[in-house]
């Protein structure tokens, strides 16, 4: 069976009028902001009242970690949702925002794929709404208010070595990471040392993710820090007074984008943080909204669950009171083997003994999940073309003996007709009464001891080593009273551990801490761990030169 691309898919699908969609959530026409035909965004209004009577139950997406082979969250995510409107269900997706750093660089796009799409498809991956160009715009705005209140006599007596605002863009440019601003003259501003990062590693762009209304937002903005004055003390931007008018570039930000699966369910797409760098969840006022409109409300946190998971129990769902009732665990046996150390070139050909040696990897995330969150947990097993009767009857086999279900879901050919056996797995696990949420840490304990819990505890990791630099910026932070924070780690999303080559499920290694920032306007204090960057570099061959468009204005190549 061939397949079409993913985009000549979603092309050739049948869109329904935004409007129709809305209708189906019971939404009334009056209630959305349109933009163009199939795509919009809901009211403010609506979305306070929807999201403050929430009925729905909700169920995480996460997955092993990721691999050259993909595993297929999103897509997952999608089909999942399609299946559960199969069977009978009221389900609605809750989805990030692509970013164009990895649509044009080695990613691609975030809107599925094969039969399991979110559409319009190209204009999610590229401008959208036009949330991230606001979200860039508002995160330069304050950088620019910051440089020109240092021009204009620095009344705030801002040190400019301590200023820790970067500017962004949504573009991976590795050039930008380290720049010098203010050269040329006594006209051009105060010299100083800066960078640029990716916009989805804007303080925010998790703000926007985490904010309930428009008070919560600007009471956030204004939380943010920027720096330390000549005294030492803290400067948050409500020093500048700057929050009103950055909350303005992101009042249309704020509201939830409402689109459609290519089978007509409907999905929010809202916010875009990447969870090896950021906390890699979707809008809190998306989520929390659907739970308003859908019985079912299936969200994806970014890469393995080491990552966006932990992210997603320890800062999201902890912050916005949320209590998942179910967790999807997404897997292919290409990937698998590929975490037995089969090369990625191999990996169309059988291999029972990697298999077995990669099941290590959802093994440990399976017991972190279940022994640490304590979630109730059903694996999608995201099968190939390739993937042999053998190599599947062995995943379940191994998953089972550990008392864990694998259903095999094949929506990326099928759509929602691949999951609806995972569909009634999922109904029947969130049917059931949920354990209490655990997490690795309290929030009472001291940062230090917060990162040793995440890094041996979930990462399984022997030592955590600080630089210098890192452990004076911990010890400053728990000095200034950011001690009761949760933490945001940043590391590599290949690994449990910081080096990218160690797959399966190392144990004893050394986790890496190289910086920690705070956030707190976003509530929590980021650890910058190994060599993870927050401007990622484009590689040898961008995704960008396979893009293409005709003289009828028709994309190829997005993916």
């Amino acid at each position: 069976m061939t397949i079409p691309s993913d985009i000549e898919i979603a092309q050739a699908a049948t869109l329904r009028p935004i409007t129709e969609i809305a209708e189906r959530l019971g939404i009334p026409a009056d209630e959305i902001v349109p933009y163009g035909h199939h795509k919009a965004k809901l009211a403010l209004p609506a979305a306070r009242r929807y999201s403050s009577a929430p009925k729905g139950k909700l169920i995480l997406i996460t997955a092993i970690s990721p691999t050259p082979a993909g595993e297929g969250k999103t897509t997952t995510t999608v089909g999942l949702v399609d299946g559960l409107n199969r069977i009978g269900r009221h389900a609605m997706a809750c989805l990030r925002e692509p970013s164009m750093g990895p649509v044009f660089g080695m990613k691609g796009g975030a809107a599925g794929g094969g039969y399991a799409q979110v559409v319009p498809m190209e204009d999610i991956n590229l401008h959208f709404t036009g949330d991230f160009a606001a979200l860039t715009q508002a995160h330069n705005l304050l950088a620019a208010l910051i440089d020109n209140h240092l021009h204009h006599g620095n009344s705030l007596g801002l040190e400019p070595r301590s200023l820790s605002w970067h500017r962004v863009l949504d573009l991976n440019d590795r050039a930008l990471r380290g720049v010098v601003v203010g050269l040329g003259g006594v006209p051009n501003g105060v010299p100083r040392e800066s960078g640029f990062d990716i916009t989805v590693a804007s303080e925010l762009m998790a703000i926007l993710c985490l904010s309930e209304s428009i008070a919560d937002l600007k009471r956030r903005i204004g939380d943010i820090v920027i720096g330390r004055n000549h005294a030492k003390a803290l400067v948050r931007v409500r020093d500048l007074g700057a929050e009103g008018a950055i909350a303005v570039v992101l009042r249309d930000a704020l509201l939830p984008n409402l689109v459609q699966t290519i089978e007509g369910s409907p999905a929010f797409v809202h916010g875009g943080p990447f969870a090896n760098i950021a906390h890699g969840c979707s809008s809190v006022i998306a989520t929390k909204t659907a739970l308003g409109l859908a019985d079912y409300v299936v969200t994806e946190a970014g890469f393995g669950a080491d990552l966006g998971a932990e992210k997603f129990f320890d800062i999201k769902c902890r912050m916005a009171g949320l209590q998942p009732r179910a967790t999807v665990v997404v897997a292919t046996v290409r990937a698998l083997k590929y975490h037995g150390g089969m090369d990625k070139t191999d990996l169309a050909t059988e291999n029972l003994d990697a298999l077995r040696l990669g099941m290590s990897n959802i093994g440990r995330h399976l017991d972190n999940l279940t022994e640490v969150f304590g979630q109730g947990v059903v694996v999608a097993l995201n099968r190939f073309p390739g993937d042999t009767d053998a190599e599947i009857a062995l995943v379940k086999r191994l998953l089972a003996e550990r008392g864990t279900t694998a259903i095999e879901a094949t929506h990326f050919a099928h759509g929602g007709a691949g999951t609806m056996e995972l569909a009634e797995a999922v109904v029947a696990l969130a049917d059931e009464e949920p354990e209490e949420l655990g997490h690795p840490y309290e929030l009472a304990s001291p940062l230090v001891d917060k990162v040793n819990a995440v890094a041996k505890k979930l990462y399984r990791a022997g030592t955590v080593s600080y630089t210098a630099a890192a452990r004076k910026q911990v010890h400053d932070l728990q000095h200034d009273g950011f001690g009761h924070l949760p933490i945001c780690v940043a590391k590599t999303q290949y690994s449990f551990s910081t080096d990218a080559n160690l797959r399966g499920a190392p144990e004893g290694h050394e986790l890496q801490v190289r910086e920690v920032r705070l956030a707190a306007g976003a509530g929590f204090v980021v650890v910058i761990c190994g060599a993870i960057m927050t401007m990622p570099g484009l590689p040898s061959h961008p995704s960008a030169f396979g893009i293409d468009l005709d003289d009828d204005g028709v994309i190829s190549g997005l993916s």
